[in-house]
């Protein structure tokens, strides 16, 4: 049994991780594009406003016809779709020189497909993996995930100033191609919900929203992690200026600052992949937010010159990665071993959604602000912001967890 579901599992996996090389590799192409020709943080914060916004608006009844249907085919069809869309993408880079809101569409319509494949992935897992095992192979996934993460952009960075743009785009094709066979390859026994009556549609999203109303601890986790994602998230779309416009280094900087990030996500994963389930995992929550939070208030005090700066920046960012690991595996594990099987679904769905309305949220505030102020103060106030409301959220729940 025990070689069986890791079979499966790794199998799963690894076709993920070759798609995840490739659109990642795409995302810093196209993110570099816009910042070189732009070197706008309202145009960066566009862009990560019309990937996100899919989320925004779909998010809450993905999850509803993800419970009804096949998992494994929303991850087929999901992975298929994202990398049909940089195809044609690519198609049209290679007759025309693209406008910028061309991009903000594109960037747009294969957030459709992440809206129906992340939560499908994520309900997917616990029909494999038996519980015990949850938090040691979430590790897993996210080691080779994060190795997907290190390689994407340094691939992205290479290729960016050696090879056309639709050459560049159609290693996302050929990524989601591997990942949709390897799922295919695999059994899973899957229970659906294809034939419910569709007068039960809002009933069902009631019964998601139902799974935090529940849970004080969950609750707590919400609203500590919204709160600092409305700051954070958008340092996603400002990272790029931070290594061309405010420390003025080139393609290969920025991709190593990415490579760094993952590394740090890396390790992480891989120690807790190692060690399993043998830590509280909602303690571990709220450190990873914790060391997001310093590491972000630390790169909005550093000085853009001279050079040794940036190490010291990138530096940071390796551990800001660790941040990001330390919170997000403990914390899609103890949902999988506390969320009901037939509301898993819908429950990662509007988790994703409620976040998701941070992105936009956040870069409608963050795209003016760092416009006029620069990008590496709503770096500081963002570490600042999310260093206290983690303190004071974990504070009140402590005596809980």
């Amino acid at each position: 049994m025990s070689s069986k579901w890791k079979r499966a599992f790794f199998t799963i996996a690894i076709g993920q991780t070759a798609s995840l090389v490739g659109s990642s590799a795409v995302q810093f192409a196209l993110i570099w594009w816009l910042a070189i020709q732009t070197d706008s943080p309202l145009i960066m914060s566009m862009a990560g406003l019309a990937a996100f916004l899919p989320q925004f608006l779909l998010g809450p009844f993905a999850g509803v016809f993800i419970d009804r249907l096949r998992k494994k085919d929303v991850v087929i069809f999901a992975d298929l779709f994202i990398g049909l869309v940089s195809g044609a993408f690519a198609l049209y880079f290679g007759i025309a020189d693209p406008e910028y809101w061309i991009v903000f569409i594109i960037l747009g319509i294969r957030g459709i497909g992440g809206v129906f494949h992340t939560p499908a992935i994520q309900a997917l897992i616990p029909r494999l993996v038996p519980a015990e095992e949850l938090m040691k192979a979430n590790g897993w996934s996210q080691f080779m995930q994060s190795g997907a993460f290190m390689l994407g952009p340094v691939i992205g960075g290479i290729i960016y100033g050696t090879l056309p743009m639709p050459v560049i785009l159609l290693t996302d094709l050929l990524g989601a191609v591997i990942a949709s066979v390897t799922v295919a390859c695999v059994k899973i026994k899957e229970d659906t919900k294809a034939d419910k009556a569709q007068t039960a549609f809002l009933k069902e999203l009631k019964e998601g929203a139902a799974v935090f109303k529940e849970s004080r601890i969950l609750r707590s986790i919400l609203i500590t992690t919204f709160i600092s994602m409305l700051f954070f998230m958008p340092l996603s779309s400002l990272y790029p200026l931070m290594t061309s416009s405010y420390f003025k280094l080139s393609s290969i900087y920025g991709s190593l600052i990415e490579f760094l990030y993952a590394f740090g996500m890396l390790i992480i994963s891989l120690i807790i992949g190692r060690a399993g389930a043998k830590h509280n995992k909602i303690k571990l929550v709220y450190l990873g937010l914790l060391i997001l939070g310093l590491t972000s208030l630390i790169c909005g005090i550093l000085p853009s010159e001279p050079i040794g700066y940036f190490w010291v920046f990138a530096a940071v960012c390796l551990l800001m990665g660790v941040g990001a690991n330390f919170y997000g595996i403990p914390l899609i594990s103890y949902m999988q071993e506390t969320i009901a099987p037939e509301l898993m679904g819908r429950a990662f769905s509007l988790w994703g959604t409620i976040l998701s309305v941070t992105m936009p949220l956040g870069l409608l505030i963050s795209g003016p602000f760092s416009e006029k102020y620069g990008v590496a103060f709503w770096f500081f106030v963002s570490g600042a912001v999310i260093t206290l409301v983690t303190a004071i959220n974990y504070m009140r729940i402590r005596k809980e967890i």
